[in-house]
């Protein structure tokens, strides 16, 4: 017996005891298919014997009637098996789904950083319908097999017992050699779900962090770590397989040899007076009753049994506490699948705490710190009007054959101007804005910032020059200052990040968090909170333009307020994707997208002029500050 079995075996005694009554009633039926298959090949020896080859068709044919009607006795039994078989699944579907929730909960509370684990999420849904499903399968063919067997054998005792000597030497082997195989079979089965498992947690892992794996240049570390668990799990699949192989060795030991021997054997049968009559009933037990039922549950033990038993096992294990393995033993932190999905992919963070933005990398991030240490670049400028930043007949979308997003957009932003772009849903903002950082390339027309393409102006090192804060705020597992410096290549003095905390209203937050170098935990802050910290980091850095894709759009109004005075005070050219009406507002000029047609004009005039701002402008509300 292995450990898992060991393990699981009390419990599953008590679940049982607890449905004697659904048990009971399972058996009742099963019985009655038993008689089923007991009347099938004795009926058909009888019907041979004393009917047809006697020469008394009727008596043949009477035993043929007999035959049938154990068909539909056992449909009869089967359609009872089935209703009792929900009161056995459903009850354990159910106190699997209570027992993963609870230790979720467990660990999550023990480990906050356990509550993103998300191999949570395949206990709870894939895992759990496993277990159900092959407990359903498994109490089918096992109950079917034995009920099976008995009126199978207690036929060919009816019949003659001289052919148990021809069936059960090879049954017995071939259920022996199966036997022999459950263990490797369940060690191999539990490999190949560990190896998934930390597959699965390896690749939420990189999803959620990959902004920080690119910033910090580890696409090829991470990529060998996923490769190399591919790998794992692609050798625990076949492993798995040679064992699968090994078990349908034993089902033909168990399954085909019977027969064959029965046919070898008949001339010797005949001659110890067997009649026709019994050996063709013996045939009709074995290819389809007792030999169909085996297969099944070999099929069902080698597959859905040891499965069963390594997923059980895994989502009733009880919760862990940090810092302990699964067995309560010391040392970094593991679950039943390896690694923590929280751990991975370790990126490697620089100590220096003067970091710089890659191109484009925008986003939220729960890993380690992912930080790219400051190269030796040109001093900063100084403080600028801001950039002249222009489009020229600018056409793009999504693919060659898509409907364009934005069709021959003209517009001029003149240096220090502050322009708020409002639109509907889906019309071309965000676009807009990645079009002027330079993420993004038209399909015709030209961006221009001061004169030139953004992938001139801003080169190699775009921090310094531009910065874009999507909706979504980057804040990454560090201190406070080492956040606002991210888009200081150089760095910046205490006072300065004291005017910018002060500026765009992080007080309270610094004050909850402990100050500038207090460590951050992402997972800890609101949507509202990262975006502060993303627009102080924002206000902070040397770039003359300054690009806010609705990036206040989790504060509340007062908030937002303060915010964007703070942006519009500050030196530089400043574009807004407008969140709210107040927000609009305070710009200077306003552009409206309404698909093919741009129209730009201050708050007033594009009241006057424009049916889509009055419309936008009576749909946004007033809303309160809190």
């Amino acid at each position: 017996m292995t450990p898992v079995t060991v393990r699981l075996l009390p419990r599953a005694l008590r679940f049982l005891r607890a449905r004697t009554r659904v048990l009971l009633l399972m058996g009742g039926w099963s019985l009655l298919e038993s008689a089923h298959t007991f009347l099938g090949g004795y009926s058909v020896a009888k019907a041979l014997d004393d009917g047809f080859l006697a020469g008394r068709t009727a008596t043949g044919l009477t035993w043929l009637a007999v035959a049938a009607v154990a068909v539909v006795l056992g449909g009869l039994a089967g359609r009872g098996v089935f209703r009792g078989l929900a009161g056995l699944v459903e009850p354990l579907r159910d106190a699997l789904v209570r027992a993963v929730v609870a230790r979720a909960l467990d660990e999550a509370v023990a480990d906050p950083a356990r509550a993103a684990d998300t191999a949570v999420v395949s206990r709870l849904t894939n895992q759990t319908e496993l277990a159900r499903d092959s407990f359903a399968g498994l109490v089918l063919v096992a109950r079917s097999f034995v009920f099976t067997a008995a009126g199978a054998l207690l036929g060919l005792v009816s019949l003659a017992p001289q052919l148990l000597l021809v069936v059960l030497p090879p049954l017995v082997a071939g259920l022996l050699l199966f036997v022999a195989t459950l263990v490797p079979m369940a060690r191999r089965q539990r490999a190949f779900l560990r190896a998934d498992e930390t597959l699965s947690a390896e690749f939420g892992a990189v999803a959620a962090g990959l902004r920080d794996v690119v910033a910090c240049g580890a696409r090829e570390e991470v990529a060998a770590r996923a490769n190399a668990l591919i790998d794992a799990e692609e050798r625990a699949a076949r492993h798995l397989a040679g064992w699968a192989a090994a078990r349908a060795v034993a089902l033909g030991v168990a399954g085909q040899l019977p027969v064959l021997l029965l046919l070898v054997s008949t001339p010797w049968l005949l001659r110890e007076h067997l009649t026709a009559g019994a050996v063709l009933g013996a045939l009709t037990y074995l290819t389809q009753a007792l030999l169909p039922a085996l297969h099944t549950l070999m099929n069902a033990l080698g597959s859905g049994g040891t499965r069963l038993l390594v997923v059980l096992d895994r989502l009733i294990r009880p919760a862990r506490t940090p810092g302990r393995g699964p067995d309560g033993a010391g040392g970094p932190p593991t679950d039943a699948r390896g690694p923590r999905a929280d751990a991975a992919p370790s990126v490697p963070a620089p100590a220096d705490p003067d970091v710089r933005s890659a191109p484009g990398d925008h986003g939220s991030g729960d890993l380690r710190a992912a930080r790219l240490p400051a190269r030796s670049l040109r001093p900063s400028p100084e403080p600028l009007a801001g950039p002249r930043v222009e489009l020229r007949a600018v056409t793009f979308a999504y693919g060659p054959a898509a409907q364009p997003v934005l069709h021959d957009l003209a517009l001029v932003v003149e240096p220090g101007e502050h322009l708020a772009v409002v639109g509907p849903s889906g019309i071309g903002k965000s676009t807009l804005t990645g079009l002027l950082a330079g993420l993004l390339h038209p399909l015709s027309g030209d961006v221009r910032v001061d004169g030139l393409p953004p992938g001139e102006v801003y080169g190699s090192d775009p921090a310094r020059l531009r910065v874009l804060i999507p909706q979504q705020a980057y804040v990454f597992s560090g201190t406070v200052r080492d956040n606002l410096l991210y888009l200081c290549p150089d760095g910046a003095s205490t006072a300065a990040l004291e005017a910018t905390s002060h500026a765009v209203g992080l007080g309270p937050l610094l004050s909850r968090l402990g100050g500038l170098d207090a460590r951050i935990d992402p997972a800890t802050l609101s949507q509202g909170e990262r975006q502060l910290l993303a627009l102080g980091r924002a206000h902070l850095s040397p770039a003359p333009l300054v690009l806010l894709d609705e990036a206040t759009c989790h504060l509340d109004p007062a908030a937002e307020q303060r915010a964007e005075r703070a942006f519009a005070d500050r030196p530089g050219t400043l574009i807004v994707i407008a969140h709210r009406i107040s927000s609009a507002r305070r710009a200077d000029r306003i552009l409206v997208l309404d698909g093919n047609r741009a129209t730009v004009g201050s708050h007033t005039e594009l009241l006057e002029h424009s049916a889509l701002y009055r419309e936008l402008a009576g749909n946004w509300q007033p809303e309160r500050s809190h």
